[in-house]
């Protein structure tokens, strides 16, 4: 029974994938307009809960941005310093993360921006929150509101019944997806989009954890578990339409911290209420349903721990990286360019190596095919980052056999010269006719090892891999910042048409997300503001 449920899980996963590709004779199913009557709130906050005011962070004195790659132990206590668990502390890891970075307005419309990037900016992650012996924060279940810059109390935690065995200064954070979010607005390959904007929070909240000398694991749960930890499964508390579902539990802790203790869902859920306090918002007045989309939810979810096999990809040391601004003002910074500047579109070598470098890896099951149009010092044409060695020989037998496969000198990887030639006008084409993709410096897709990881991990690996592309996406996002450069992620694109330029014909590899950097143009009509305004801390 279980290898059948598995076997349709996987073929649900292939007939998602193919399903959602766009092409030169359609793009995936979606609306086709904006059912504004409809744009679902972009704040998810529970109603009839305590809330807890977080202290701002915006005068914090942070490390310079490229130390916080390379701390070293401190000499006398052979330690990373890393700051104490407080509220303090608690605010600025999120603020820094998922909070509010500006507020943009244009005439009377006003909107706000987050350091996590969102496909649209339409923010389908929520974030929770476990805290245990945090100074400030009682023991309990919390979900963090961006918008106010706050915690909502969701359940306390028993402090009569047995102990959650959770290590001192440790915590962990849930995240969650809401894709009806992403699906107002595309439809079908909104999933997609959903699994992307995670992978974006998790670098994110990484990130934000290299700032106050933490480190994040992502452990290995069972989602049934996880979704009973929450409460999602407390069906009275949610409006039906509005689905939101586990993704992944983080342990956060100090960077010295080498302990493997073991984390017991079910005895972290003893410890909170039966029933949790607070009933979600509804988001929508009404709602379009797309039935592939509770489908590939279905099918992604693991309760094997077998199988659910996610690993941090670990990104190797930047030799490029000098220093720049404070780690929080490029986190800030960070923007999606709108258009790109082509006029002045050209970058050095030494910016785009210290950009590739940035999410060098040999461990990686993500390899970046690059369109390079304006770089100093490097020929324009088609490259590939090789980011795990052991696939370097599949990919030469399965790419285009007239490839030069002509090794660059660089630090920032193994990193080759496939075609010399300008590809502005297949960049541009293959990201659904879009300028941006042929205006910057350089342009790439995400190829991802795709059916043998599904084989061998299940179902549930496929929006793994979404989460490692959105993890690289964040950190160009924020290298190209420090740069005084701009970037965008780039979710439509023409999925078959990358592969048949490049010669794939099979689904051994797949490309899951594009990306382009260049010198964004400003629009001068938009005014932008420093987020919580009202706020008098």
């Amino acid at each position: 029974m279980l290898i059948y449920v598995m076997n349709n899980n996987l073929n649900m996963v292939y007939t998602y994938h193919n399903e959602t590709k766009h092409s030169q004779q359609r793009y995936a199913r979606s609306l086709g307009y904006m059912d504004w009557a409809t744009q679902p709130n972009p704040y998810r906050t529970y109603i009839d809960t305590k809330k807890i005011t977080l202290p701002l962070a915006f005068e914090n004195k942070t490390l310079e941005y490229s130390q916080i790659f390379n701390q070293e132990a401190n000499k006398n206590e052979e330690k990373i310093l890393s700051a104490p668990l407080c509220i303090e502390a608690i605010s600025q890891f999120f603020q820094f993360s998922l909070g509010l970075a500006a507020i943009k307005e244009y005439g009377d419309q006003a909107w706000a921006l987050r350091c996590n990037a969102s496909s649209g900016n339409l923010q389908p992650t929520e974030a929770y929150l476990i805290s245990k012996d945090i100074q400030g924060i009682d023991n309990g279940l919390y979900h963090y509101s961006p918008q106010e810059h706050e915690l909502e109390l969701l359940s306390n935690l028993d402090n009569t019944k047995e102990d959650i065995n959770l290590k001192e200064n440790t915590f962990l954070v849930a995240l969650s997806s809401i894709v009806w979010r992403e699906a107002w607005k595309y439809g079908e390959r909104s999933w997609r989009y959903t699994q992307l904007d995670c992978g974006h929070a998790l670098k994110a909240l990484e990130i934000s954890a290299l700032i106050l000398g933490w480190k994040i694991e992502v452990l290995n749960t069972k989602d049934s578990e996880l979704q009973n930890l929450l409460g999602f499964d407390q069906v009275n508390r949610y409006v039906p339409e509005e689905r939101e579902l586990p993704d992944m539990l983080i342990k956060v802790s100090f960077a010295n911290d080498n302990s493997k203790k073991d984390i017991d869902i079910s005895k972290i859920r003893a410890r909170f209420e039966d029933s949790y306090q607070g009933k979600a918002n509804q988001l929508s007045v009404n709602w379009h349903k797309w039935d592939i989309l509770e489908k590939i939810e279905d099918a992604s979810l693991s309760d094997d721990l077998n199988i659910k096999k996610y690993t941090n990809d670990i990104y190797e040391k930047n030799p490029y990286r000098e220093n720049s601004f404070l780690a929080k003002d490029i986190v800030l910074a960070r923007r999606s360019a709108q258009m790109m500047n082509e006029d002045n579109s050209t970058i050095t070598k030494k910016e785009f190596e210290t950009i590739i470098a940035s999410v060098k890896s040999n461990n990686s099951n993500i390899h970046l095919v690059i369109f390079v149009h304006s770089v100093k010092e490097i020929d324009s044409g088609l490259y590939i980052l090789i980011r795990n060695n052991k696939h370097k020989e599949q990919l030469q037998a399965l790419l285009k056999k007239e490839f030069l496969w002509e090794k660059v000198d660089t630090k920032a990887g193994e990193l080759y010269k496939l075609e010399s030639k300008d590809f502005r006008f297949l960049a541009k084409a293959i990201s659904c006719n879009q300028d941006i993709a042929s205006q910057g410096a350089f342009t790439l897709g995400m190829l991802a090892e795709f059916s043998n990881q599904l084989e061998t991990y299940g179902a549930s690996k496929y929006k793994h891999l979404y989460w490692d592309c959105g993890a690289i996406g964040q950190q160009l996002y924020l290298e190209a910042s420090s740069l005084k450069l701009s970037a965008t992620g780039i979710g439509c694109f023409l999925d078959d048409i990358l592969h048949e330029l490049i010669g794939l014909k099979t689904n051994h590899f797949q490309t899951l997300y594009h990306f382009t950097v260049g010198r964004a143009l400003v629009d001068s009509r938009l005014t932008s503001k420093k987020p919580y305004e009202n706020r008098n801390n």
